[in-house]
């Protein structure tokens, strides 16, 4: 984080009370000074209120709850717009694909974004409105294809296109909003509230997702909007397009982000502190020299922040980005490789799970003649399923509340343990026994998985990164300019692996499927999770 002209003049006394205060008065106030100045020239965040912290986790309540959305219709709106079977796993794939190649990219932008709005922000605003375009497009694209083509066989072909490329735009802009949302945490907050952040941005996850799969579930067609409006879905559109505008409207309102300062901006601001606190003056009244070593330390770390921040200006490019990646820590790869197993796990289980419900718990038949037993069962399975996935969000909530309470006792390393142990034991007795109320009782420990993925790895990237700003404010001057990463593109590498997990599930998992049935999908979730609980305990490193 840079020093701002704020931060700075907050610390310092007025000059009028620096010429009558006595030396010891001075004394403690340079030393809070230093306390707050690192050797980098950073200012460490203050304490942000409980209402700020919730305010930022808005972001995510409304995020997941367009997902909610998204899960609960898109498979019913391709269908209705006649989209043929072999395109599915191409509407699955493009997001990942896209999302994978370009989310180091893209946090390796935000974290040299010199806008005055600050260095998230706007990557935060930009994918929000992505996602709302996104949604607009495959909720409504029939009805807006319908208004401008009155030709039948052009209408179709033309819904097909918008509607896939609503469902790819609103994907990679949800996919990718998630990392800058992080960083944005990350930056503005010590190391208590980030904590504690993440811990809320989980529960507002649960939250989120559990009302819209309530309002996936309400038959709106009866309702006044539904017989204001031309369908269903665009009732759906209405109440998640709100909800996503005033959570994010929130969000982006919550705690001001500080701006990257280029050489110009610095090497004039410290002019303007100099000539108007009178360092000079000040030295000749206090005889400790305390203000002059700290203003000598800070025009040092100035001096080596325009060095860096000429580096920055140099466009990077993919190339050098790979070699980012490839040269980081061998402990933020195994917490990558970690993060790839649970979301491999958790997907292989979410994607397919309603259908497991109609299929193998119901016994239906999805491809039955629709005014058949078979499939009004399978109907009736896959309500089911959606009560489960509710069951799975609120679950997500409450226990992202019990995970503050467990950590002090079993540590970071507990949790991720925990997390992935349960949920692969509830699958595979899921698999075994597919009974409809044993199923439902451990779609909660789906929640705790959820809630585990969303928080546990974020929580030993912060740890990493205080790690080693300790580590730079021991080491001397030269030293802690060097090979300085930034907190956007670790987050963005991170969040990377829910994409790649994603290409890896689309590739593979279906066509395990259409061999074997729905079963395969819990057992397999179940066989990676454990994997993935050996790989958290023998191979993530954890900060003591």
């Amino acid at each position: 984080m840079t020093l701002t002209k704020e931060s700075f003049y907050g610390a310092l006394p007025p000059p009028s009370e620096v010429a009558k205060a006595n030396v010891d008065s001075t004394r403690e106030k340079e030393e809070a000074l230093l306390q707050s100045v690192t050797r980098t020239g950073a200012v460490v965040p203050r304490k942000r209120a409980v209402g700020r912290l919730v305010m930022h986790s808005m972001a995510m309540f409304g995020r997941e709850f367009c997902y909610a959305v998204e899960a609960a219709f898109v498979t019913p709106v391709l269908l209705s717009v006649g989209l043929p079977k072999n395109l599915y796993s191409l509407v699955w794939l493009i997001s990942p694909i896209l999302g994978f190649v370009l989310q180091p990219v893209v946090g390796s932008a935000s974290d040299h974004c010199s806008c005055s709005w600050g260095r998230r922000r706007p990557y935060i605003l930009g994918l929000g409105i992505i996602m709302l375009l996104g949604m607009a497009l495959y909720l409504n694209g029939d009805v807006m294809i319908s208004a401008f083509i009155g030709e039948r066989d052009k209408q179709r072909t033309w819904a097909i296109v918008i509607t896939m490329l609503g469902v790819v735009l609103f994907d990679f802009a949800a996919d990718f909003i998630d990392g800058p949302i992080k960083a944005y945490l990350f930056d503005v907050c010590s190391h208590q509230d980030k904590e504690k952040g993440l811990h809320y941005h989980a529960l507002f996850t649960g939250l989120g997702g559990a009302l819209g799969y309530l309002t996936g579930a309400v038959d709106w067609g009866q309702t006044v909007l539904g017989y204001s409006l031309a369908s269903e879905f665009q009732v759906i559109f209405f109440f998640a397009a709100l909800v996503f505008l005033i959570c994010l409207t929130v969000h982006l309102r919550s705690i001001p982000e500080v701006p990257l300062r280029y050489e110009n901006e610095e090497t004039k601001f410290l002019l303007e502190v100099t000539e108007s606190y009178k360092y000079s003056s000040i030295e000749e009244e206090i005889k400790n020299g305390y203000l002059k070593s700290t203003c000598a330390e800070i025009k040092a770390a100035a001096g080596k922040s325009k060095n860096h921040a000429g580096a920055l200006k140099q466009r990077m490019t993919l190339k050098s980005l790979l070699k980012m990646l490839l040269s980081m820590p061998s402990h933020y790869r195994y917490l990558c490789v970690s993060h790839l197993f649970g979301w491999m796990a958790f997907l292989s289980n979410m994607l397919f799970f309603t259908d497991f419900m109609g299929q193998v718990v119901y016994q239906g038949s999805p491809y039955a003649p629709h005014n058949s037993t078979l499939y009004l069962t399978y109907k009736t399975g896959v309500e089911v399923g959606c009560w489960g996935l509710c069951i799975n969000a609120i679950s997500s909530s409450l226990y992202s509340y019990l995970q503050k309470i467990l950590l002090p006792y079993i540590g970071l390393k507990g949790l991720y343990f925990i997390g992935y142990l349960l949920f692969g034991l509830g699958t595979g007795l899921i698999g075994l026994f597919p009974n409809v109320y044993s199923t439902l009782a451990l779609c909660s420990l789906f929640g705790v998985m959820s809630s585990t993925l969303y928080t546990v790895p974020f929580h030993l990237i912060a740890e990493y990164h205080r790690e080693e700003e300790v580590r730079k404010q021991r080491a001397d001057g030269e030293q802690a300019g060097e090979h300085e990463r930034g907190k956007g593109i670790d987050c963005a590498a991170l969040t990377s692996m829910v994409q790649l997990a994603q290409i890896i599930l689309g590739v593979g998992l279906g066509l395990l499927v259409s061999i074997a049935g729905s079963v395969v999908t819990v057992i397999s979730a179940s066989t990676v999770a454990l994997i993935g609980c050996c790989f958290v305990a023998f191979c993530v490193r954890y900060v003591d």
